[in-house]
Protein backbone atom coordinates (compact mmCIF):
# COMPACT_ATOMS: atom_id res chain seq x y z
CA UNK A 1 0.00 0.00 0.00
CA UNK A 2 1.04 3.85 -0.37
CA UNK A 3 0.01 6.70 1.69
CA UNK A 4 -0.75 10.24 0.53
CA UNK A 5 -0.64 13.16 2.90
CA UNK A 6 -1.36 16.62 1.57
CA UNK A 7 -0.20 19.86 3.61
CA UNK A 8 -0.33 23.71 3.07
CA UNK A 9 -3.74 24.11 2.50
CA UNK A 10 -5.56 27.08 3.78
CA UNK A 11 -7.48 30.54 3.12
CA UNK A 12 -5.89 33.15 0.86
CA UNK A 13 -7.05 36.02 -0.44
CA UNK A 14 -7.50 36.86 -4.98
CA UNK A 15 -3.97 37.00 -6.31
CA UNK A 16 -2.05 35.11 -3.40
CA UNK A 17 0.01 31.97 -3.48
CA UNK A 18 0.02 28.51 -1.95
CA UNK A 19 2.34 25.98 -1.81
CA UNK A 20 0.62 22.44 -1.18
CA UNK A 21 2.64 19.36 -0.19
CA UNK A 22 2.40 15.71 -0.66
CA UNK A 23 4.15 13.16 1.21
CA UNK A 24 4.09 9.41 -0.01
CA UNK A 25 5.39 6.37 2.55
CA UNK A 26 4.49 2.87 2.51
CA UNK A 27 4.90 1.04 -0.78
CA UNK A 28 6.62 3.81 -2.72
CA UNK A 29 8.55 1.75 -5.17
CA UNK A 30 4.99 1.08 -6.86
CA UNK A 31 4.55 5.39 -7.69
CA UNK A 32 5.06 6.03 -10.96
CA UNK A 33 3.22 9.35 -12.17
CA UNK A 34 1.82 11.23 -9.54
CA UNK A 35 -0.78 14.64 -9.26
CA UNK A 36 -3.16 16.58 -8.21
CA UNK A 37 -6.83 16.85 -8.17
CA UNK A 38 -9.52 19.20 -7.07
CA UNK A 39 -12.69 18.96 -6.21
CA UNK A 40 -15.69 22.02 -5.59
CA UNK A 41 -18.50 21.33 -3.64
CA UNK A 42 -21.44 19.68 -5.66
CA UNK A 43 -18.49 19.47 -8.64
CA UNK A 44 -17.02 16.31 -9.69
CA UNK A 45 -13.62 15.90 -9.50
CA UNK A 46 -10.75 17.09 -11.88
CA UNK A 47 -7.02 17.14 -12.75
CA UNK A 48 -5.29 19.85 -11.70
CA UNK A 49 -1.61 18.88 -12.62
CA UNK A 50 0.23 15.57 -12.99
CA UNK A 51 4.02 14.57 -13.45
CA UNK A 52 5.80 11.85 -14.15
CA UNK A 53 9.30 10.57 -12.30
CA UNK A 54 11.16 12.02 -15.44
CA UNK A 55 9.48 15.03 -14.55
CA UNK A 56 7.63 15.39 -17.44
CA UNK A 57 3.88 17.60 -16.21
CA UNK A 58 0.65 18.36 -17.98
CA UNK A 59 -1.91 20.85 -16.35
CA UNK A 60 -5.22 21.50 -16.62
CA UNK A 61 -6.01 24.66 -18.66
CA UNK A 62 -7.35 26.56 -16.39
CA UNK A 63 -4.15 26.67 -13.77
CA UNK A 64 -1.84 26.72 -16.81
CA UNK A 65 0.76 29.72 -16.36
CA UNK A 66 -0.43 29.94 -12.33
CA UNK A 67 0.29 26.62 -11.19
CA UNK A 68 3.48 24.40 -11.06
CA UNK A 69 3.93 21.09 -10.20
CA UNK A 70 7.42 19.79 -9.29
CA UNK A 71 8.36 16.31 -7.51
CA UNK A 72 11.33 15.65 -5.41
CA UNK A 73 11.73 11.89 -5.94
CA UNK A 74 14.41 11.62 -3.00
CA UNK A 75 12.30 13.25 -0.80
CA UNK A 76 8.90 11.44 -2.17
CA UNK A 77 7.17 14.33 -2.12
CA UNK A 78 5.53 15.99 -5.13
CA UNK A 79 4.45 19.39 -4.38
CA UNK A 80 1.97 22.05 -6.19
CA UNK A 81 2.91 25.79 -6.30
CA UNK A 82 0.12 27.79 -6.70
CA UNK A 83 0.05 31.93 -7.96
CA UNK A 84 -2.16 34.05 -8.93
CA UNK A 85 -5.18 32.05 -7.00
CA UNK A 86 -8.80 32.94 -8.19
CA UNK A 87 -11.96 32.50 -6.03
CA UNK A 88 -12.38 29.30 -8.44
CA UNK A 89 -9.85 27.51 -7.65
CA UNK A 90 -11.28 26.97 -4.43
CA UNK A 91 -11.46 23.00 -3.66
CA UNK A 92 -10.52 20.43 -1.68
CA UNK A 93 -6.83 19.11 -3.30
CA UNK A 94 -6.06 15.49 -3.18
CA UNK A 95 -2.92 14.05 -3.81
CA UNK A 96 -2.94 10.84 -6.11
CA UNK A 97 -0.12 8.34 -7.37
CA UNK A 98 -0.48 5.96 -10.15
CA UNK A 99 0.57 2.41 -9.63
CA UNK A 100 3.37 1.67 -11.66
CA UNK A 101 2.70 -2.11 -12.10
CA UNK A 102 -1.14 -1.96 -12.40
CA UNK A 103 -2.43 1.27 -14.03
CA UNK A 104 -6.25 0.76 -13.14
CA UNK A 105 -4.84 1.22 -9.30
CA UNK A 106 -4.69 4.70 -7.85
CA UNK A 107 -4.09 5.88 -4.11
CA UNK A 108 -5.33 9.13 -2.79
CA UNK A 109 -4.58 11.20 -0.38
CA UNK A 110 -7.50 12.62 2.01
CA UNK A 111 -7.64 16.07 0.28
CA UNK A 112 -6.42 19.65 1.53
CA UNK A 113 -8.85 22.47 1.67
CA UNK A 114 -7.88 25.68 -0.29
CA UNK A 115 -10.15 28.62 0.23
CA UNK A 116 -9.41 31.95 -2.21
CA UNK A 117 -11.62 34.90 -0.81
CA UNK A 118 -12.75 37.87 -2.98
Amino acid sequence: QVQLVESGGGLVQVGGSLRLSCAASGNIFRISAMGWYRQAPGKQRDLVATITRDGSTNYADSVKGRFTISRDNAKNTVYLQMNSLKPEDSATYYCNARDKYNGAMNYWGKGTLVTVSS
